[in-house]
């Protein structure tokens, strides 16, 4: 026998010498042993029976018996059973997904119900406890929550609501060694560090929903009236103070103007002032920085572009009381920093783009990727839009706002790149579960 005959189950550019002395020592072995009778196990223990054996013959020279062995009958097969049944599995395996303590949820002031509801309820559903900071320009309504919590009869620690300013408390809320994890909405800027910050001694989860600058792309196929109207009703509902805002527009050329006409024509229609009167649109933005960061982008704006509508603070009445400024369009170029920043007031950058390869790719330039929106009549342009645009929530023809309006049970509301830190969105599938870990048990029995 050679050894190339030996082994076919292997490569034979080796030097098998050794392998094969030790296969020929076993095969000695195995052959001396030839013919002996062996008993089955029934519990552990050896059975012979008083059957004719089973031979067992060797395939090569059926003339050589490899072994005899002990035939079982019926009666055999109940007492094997039976003692398999006696016995649970050896190992019981199970797989849990637990809370992983304390989560500290901290909300904006957008939404201050919505989005603080929405965070603290999956943690709590998960099995955590939460310490809840709302806004410092929202804690009324932070309050009302706490009251429903325990007016639902959640036990006294499992919600704790803590207010104050956000430069004496929020940093040692969430560096607090007994915090668990983070579930946050706000800026970028502060949602970064604290996803650095979180992770000293281990990581941490920490779900962070992070805001936008959120396109909508108008091409020459696409509804213009739709267009306008959803558009001016993202860009300007809430005073654009929605992270899934429409704060900026690239229209194909060949509709650039009438689309700008019917924009114009329905964002002036909007009724101003006080927004608990029902038929009032737009109110006032939230605080004094808002007017500050609205001022400084209507100043760029005038210099690198124009104003085509707004531009100015509103007055007289109502307006001299509160932080109200008007809902602006600016015409930008494309290489405007006003395309990049987030600034959460009611300003809306429009420029001409070729088409929807010009389109895409300016969308995609900002390190947002919250929502974004497309108007067209053209099916393929809408999947491609889908397929190559990076945003966690897309649009199609949206006239009631062209990036917004996400309800929770049909759109998760999820953001990727510099929008958000998990790629699972809020009210999604897959929401609850980041609110746990996962535990793998091993029971040994018997």
């Amino acid at each position: 026998m050679t050894a190339t005959t030996k082994i076919t189950y292997t490569s034979t550019s080796g030097d098998l010498e050794e392998f094969h002395h030790h296969f020929d020592t076993a095969l000695g072995t195995i052959r001396a042993a030839a013919g002996a009778l062996h008993p089955f196990y029934i519990d552990g223990q050896a059975v012979q029976t008083g059957e004719e054996p089973l031979v067992d013959r060797s395939p090569i020279d059926t003339s050589v018996i490899l072994a005899r062995f002990a035939a079982a009958a019926p009666v055999h097969v109940e007492a094997a059973v039976l003692a398999a049944r006696r016995v649970t599995p050896v190992e019981r395996n199970t797989d849990v997904l637990r809370p992983y303590g304390v989560f500290a949820c901290i909300a904006p002031f957008n939404f201050p119900l919505a989005l603080s509801a929405g965070m603290s309820s999956a943690a709590l559903v998960a099995g955590n406890t939460v310490v809840y900071k709302p806004a410092e320009d929202t804690p009324w309504t932070g309050l009302k929550l706490y009251e429903v919590y325990r007016d639902a009869g959640l036990p006294a620690g499992v919600f704790n609501l803590l207010v104050g300013r956000r430069e004496e408390i929020g940093d040692p809320l969430w560096q607090h060694p007994g915090v668990d994890g983070v579930v946050f909405t706000g800026s970028k800027q502060v949602g970064m560090r604290i996803h650095a910050g979180l992770n000293g001694r281990w990581i941490k989860p920490a779900l962070l929903e992070l805001g936008g600058k959120n396109a909508a792309i108008v091409l020459g196929s696409a509804d213009l009236d739709a267009a306008a109207e959803g558009v001016m009703r993202s860009a300007f509902s809430l005073q654009n103070q929605k992270c899934s805002a429409t704060s900026r527009v690239y229209v194909q050329r060949e509709v650039y103007a009438p689309f700008v006409e019917r924009l114009i024509e329905k964002t002036s229609a909007i009724r101003m002032g006080d927004p608990s009167e029902r038929d009032v649109f737009f109110g006032p933005v939230i605080n004094d920085r808002a007017v500050e960061r609205f001022e400084l982008a209507v100043e760029q704006a005038r210099t690198e572009g124009s104003i085509l509508l707004g531009g100015t603070r509103l007055q007289g009445a109502i307006f001299d009381r509160g932080h109200f400024v008007a809902p602006t369009i600016a015409r930008l170029p494309l290489d405007s920093s006003l395309f990049q920043q987030e600034l959460f007031v009611p300003f809306l950058a429009v420029a001409e783009v070729s088409g929807l390869d010009e389109a895409i790719a300016e969308t995609n330039r900002v390190e947002y990727g919250l929502t974004a929106g497309i108007f067209s009549g053209n099916q393929a342009e809408v999947e491609r839009f889908f397929d190559e645009i990076e945003a966690g929530v897309c649009y199609a023809n949206k006239r009631t706002g062209a990036t917004t309006g996400a309800w929770p049970g049909a759109q998760a509301f999820c953001g990727w790149k510099g929008s958000g830190s998990t790629g699972k969105g809020g009210c999604g599938p897959y929401y609850v579960a980041q609110f746990m870990r996962e535990q793998s048990r091993t029971v040994i029995e018997g």
